[in-house]
């Protein structure tokens, strides 16, 4: 993509953004995250702002040294910038997603999950990747790995990880720790790194393992993905609640338990940023109410910063 596209242009909201109540009625996974791309895509084209609305497959900016014979005169034209024709085989990215399907992710109260919302997320990043022609890969997680898939770039990739997306959470308790480890462990090559969860665990632990994956010298982008319901436990009456996790339940006054609940995920929530952004790692909160093209925005402004640093 245009490298020296300003983060403006990035954020400037393409009127295709879909509700996620509307997007989650379609039941083809794959569907949707067609749908969330083909839109952001569209909005990108009518974008009032020059050079970002080039296609991302076909062209990449010109760099010192590239073969001249590939520049496209008639985008100079357009853009009064350099592009050139990306090859087949060039991939700029390897990526692996990181999905939690722990029992804390089935929560939902707008008529899907955070699970599902998750999900369509890690549909929509790869079918994107994939048309970028980038690697992309999958890890899915509950208490231990419940499946991998290394990261590729080739034919049936993108069907294998949304089939994988597909299936049923394994565990109860949430095994990001371990999953971390494990994707630390199985990953040689450097890359980048999408961790999709809702980061309901030990903090302590937590940053250990994001530190180990940032050690490895990778990129890693954590979206912390919450339910409304959670952030403002606007719940009226007492009664039982369960936690999805431990199974135990428990009797709760809302209106008594709410100042406290509230300070204490608050305090956890900024200590999941200080974490990361002390180890140099994008974060982005996510709740289930807001449209799957922010996120994908969120991305991009991401992979740009990256990508302009190192070119400084």
């Amino acid at each position: 993509m245009p490298e020296n596209a300003s983060s403006q242009s990035l954020a400037y909201p393409p009127p295709s953004y879909i509700d996620p109540q509307s997007l989650m009625q379609i039941k083809s996974l794959e569907l949707r995250a067609k749908s969330v791309v083909e839109g952001f895509f569209t909005g990108l084209h009518r974008s009032p702002y020059h050079g970002f609305s080039v296609e991302f497959t076909e062209y990449r900016e010109y760099s010192s040294g590239d073969d001249l014979r590939y520049l496209d005169w008639k985008l100079f034209a357009r853009s009064d910038r350099y592009y050139i024709k990306r090859f087949e085989d060039e991939t700029n990215l390897r990526c692996h997603i990181l999905v939690d399907n722990s029992r804390s992710m089935s929560f939902g109260s707008l008529g899907y999950t955070k699970e599902e919302y998750a999900k369509t997320l890690a549909a929509t990043l790869t079918y994107f990747l994939v048309t970028q022609r980038d690697a992309v890969g999958l890890l899915r997680f509950s208490e231990g790995v419940d499946d991998f898939i290394p990261a590729r770039y080739r034919v049936g990739q993108l069907r294998r990880i949304l089939a994988s997306l597909e299936q049923t959470a394994e565990g109860t308790s949430s095994g990001i720790i371990s999953a971390l480890e494990e994707a630390a462990e199985r990953v040689r090559k450097r890359g980048l790194f999408v961790i999709l969860s809702d980061f309901l665990t030990d903090v302590e632990e937590l940053q250990s393992r994001l530190g180990y994956l940032r050690a490895g010298g990778n990129e890693v982008a954590v979206f912390q993905v919450l339910d409304p319901a959670e952030m403002n436990f606007d719940f009226d009456e007492p009664a039982m609640f369960l936690d999805a996790e431990t199974g135990r339940e428990v009797y709760i006054d809302p209106q008594a338990a709410r100042p406290e609940y509230q300070k204490k995920l608050n305090e956890h929530l900024e200590n999941v940023e200080l974490i990361c952004q002390q180890l140099g790692i994008h974060v982005s909160r996510l709740l289930t109410d807001m449209p799957l093209e922010s996120a994908l925005v969120d991305f991009l402004q991401m992979r740009l910063r990256v990508t302009q640093t190192r070119r400084q």
